[in-house]
């Protein structure tokens, strides 16, 4: 029987893996930030690097290690900046300070390190005071060694009603971008012990302008299965206007085709709390299967400080929060993510 051999590339040019090398406009963003959620939900962690062409010299960079007992182990800043190019003379290199991204090979492998302090604090702290003082730290060093699960998918390219929506104003929320789901294996040092792990999740490349003015929340959930399905989605809630509103969601199934989608039940952000929250959803897919997948949070952290803020900060702008959660599909449980956000005024209090 002939093997059918998955294509990760989604028919994404190579060229969009390599990070932008030389300084580019101000208020261009390139960023590479992964989701790593430890296959028994022991921990998972959010690292990123985001370079700003107004401050090249020093890229952004943030890291958060969530354990299931509620410590998180956070830091946030800026570092020197890395050289963009690798051993082969390619821009395959985004880092600063204690970060480092490599691109090993496009669609296929990524590693990604980090070697510092962080801030001790807690799931609970983090909603209680998001800004909180930084005052105990614990060095780490992590490695994470990524090979790709499935072609990157690139939002907009699914729904033609959600490339429409994303045509506009929608489309600023996100910047242009794709993500693609990994296995990973790695290793933890915290408390000096040295925690090997294998784990999953989703690697996200954006290159573009932001804007968030005017952004009123979203549901974000993805995974990827041992047997090898697959899900992912992305929806912002109805508009007060009537308008339509960016949905899209896609599922790969047993015989590895992603099969587009739209999000019919979500898990909208209500309230915060530290962990074991439903965030199940039921995706409809174009040919008219209906897909439910059980959510469970294992450990829920809200970022610090929201997303970027606009210019002018109004009063309900969303809150965000960014969680690792236990994902079943009939017999299948996997870990992934899941990160949400709603307006002040809809939430409980």
């Amino acid at each position: 029987m002939a093997t059918t051999v998955m294509d990760l590339t989604g028919g994404v040019p190579e060229d969009r893996e390599f990070v932008v090398a030389e300084k580019p406009d101000d208020g261009l963003r390139d960023a590479v930030n992964v989701w790593v959620e430890e296959e028994n939900g022991l921990f998972a962690m959010r690292i990123g690097v985001e370079a700003v062409g107004n401050a090249w010299d020093r890229h952004e960079f943030w890291l958060d290690v969530a354990f299931a007992d509620g410590r998180v182990l956070s830091k946030r800043g800026d570092g020197e900046t890395h050289a963009p190019y690798g051993k082969d003379g390619r821009p395959t290199v985004r880092g600063t300070g204690p970060v480092r991204f490599e691109c090993v090979e496009p669609f296929r492998r990524w590693n990604v390190s980090y070697k510092g302090p962080a801030a001790e604090t807690s799931a609970q702290q983090l909603i209680d005071n998001p800004e909180f003082a930084e005052t105990r730290w614990t060095d780490l060093d992590i490695v994470v060694e990524m090979d790709m699960a499935a072609p990157p998918w690139v939002p907009g390219s699914l729904l033609p009603e959600a490339a429409e929506a994303l045509g506009g104003e929608q489309g600023s929320f996100m910047s242009p971008r794709y993500e693609q789901l990994f296995r990973c294996s790695g290793t933890l040092m915290v408390d000096g012990e040295l925690r090997p792990f294998k784990a999953n999740g989703l690697r996200i490349r954006r290159t573009g302008f932001r804007a968030f003015a005017g952004f009123w929340g979203h549901c974000w959930q993805s995974a990827v299965f041992p047997d090898g399905r697959a899900f992912g989605l992305n929806i912002y809630p109805p508009r007060e206007d009537g308008g339509p509103n960016y949905a899209e969601g896609w599922i790969i199934d047993h015989d590895g085709l992603r099969v587009p989608a739209r999000p019919v039940q979500v898990p909208w952000l209500r309230r915060f709390v530290t962990g074991g929250e439903d965030v199940s959803l039921v995706l409809e897919t174009i040919d008219g299967r209906r897909v439910a997948i059980a959510g469970t949070t294992f450990v829920n952290v809200r970022s610090r400080g929201g997303f970027a803020k606009p210019v002018d900060w109004p009063a309900d702008f969303p809150l965000v929060q960014q969680s690792h959660a236990f994902y079943t599909w009939d017999d299948q449980r996997t870990t992934g993510m899941i990160e949400r956000s709603s307006k002040p005024s809809v939430m409980e209090a």
